[in-house]
């Protein structure tokens, strides 16, 4: 998708600016709004978003405090976040949306789903951060120390200046909050259709094991898949694969149990067959 069909807008948010990328419109299609994670910006979701962009309108706002959108005084919390985002939405005239959430843009599309179910047609959890699997504090940060090193090179000057533009003062308390978030408990409760999207070398996110525990645990409008390969920003590093999976969820079709070697379908393990009996001996 030619960046010259990508439009940049500055709107206003009860008085103040912020900053929204637009793709080009796709008309009678639910838009797809692109939720960034912690400390950084909405530009590593471009590769993803452009992957689908020719399905639906796509939406990648920086929220305040973020990228190229002013802060709001301090780092505000993931409900503010959350209430903000639905308040972009009103601005830009979007009665009902696709979130798709990475990271910290999980915890706050649930929040959204949560508070105004009737806004959100579904919501794709990329990552999605937070929880016990995060704690405690010291953790969290050996996990994302992990990932720093499993992410590709090229992410770097993607998101270095966010990182810088955000600062470190506003990072602790933030950073604390998204480890404290319930994440699983509300994605096993979410009131809207819901797709969680894990990656098979994302340090940040549950052994295999229990995410196969999670598939079992989920109901039927949960479905839950891994990307072999994929760390935790899957949005820049596997935007093909990511994009494959929303896409077969969005058109309601199975999503395969391969692909090129990356992909694979998580779910509960069949039930194993009774062991047959050993065959009766004839007798003489």
């Amino acid at each position: 998708m030619a960046e010259a069909s990508w439009r940049e807008l500055r709107i206003k948010v009860h008085g103040r600016p912020v900053f929204v990328r637009m793709g080009p419109e796709v008309s009678d299609a639910i838009p797809l709004v692109h939720v960034h994670g912690f400390a950084v910006s909405g530009r590593y979701l471009l590769p993803t978003a452009r992957k689908l962009a020719h399905r639906a309108t796509a939406i990648v706002p920086d929220l305040p405090g973020y990228g190229r959108s002013a802060a709001w005084g301090h780092a505000l919390g993931i409900s503010s976040l959350a209430w903000i985002l639905l308040e972009i939405l009103d601005t830009l005239d979007l009665e009902r949306v696709f979130l798709i959430g990475n990271s910290m843009g999980g915890p706050i599309s649930l929040e959204v789903a949560h508070n105004a179910p009737e806004r959100v047609a579904g919501i794709v959890l990329a990552s999605p951060a937070g929880g016990m699997h995060n704690q405690p504090l010291g953790r969290a940060l050996v996990q994302l120390a992990r990932d720093v090193r499993r992410e590709g090179r090229h992410l770097i000057p993607v998101m270095l200046p966010d990182y810088l533009h955000f600062g470190p003062l506003n990072a602790p308390h933030l950073f604390g909050e998204l480890m404290r978030f319930p994440s699983l408990e509300r994605l096993l409760r979410t009131p809207v259709p819901t797709l969680a999207v894990i990656g098979g070398r994302d340090p940040l996110m549950p052994p295999p094991w229990r995410v196969r525990e999670l598939g079992r645990l989920a109901p039927p409008h949960l479905k839950v898949a891994v990307i072999d390969g994929a760390a935790h920003a899957m949005n820049f590093s596997h935007p093909g694969e990511l994009a494959h999976v929303i896409g077969c969820w969005l058109d309601g079709r199975d999503i395969p149990p391969a692909m090129n070697a990356h992909l694979r379908s998580r779910r509960a393990p069949a039930t194993p067959a009774p062991p047959r009996p050993p065959p009766r001996r004839r007798s003489r």
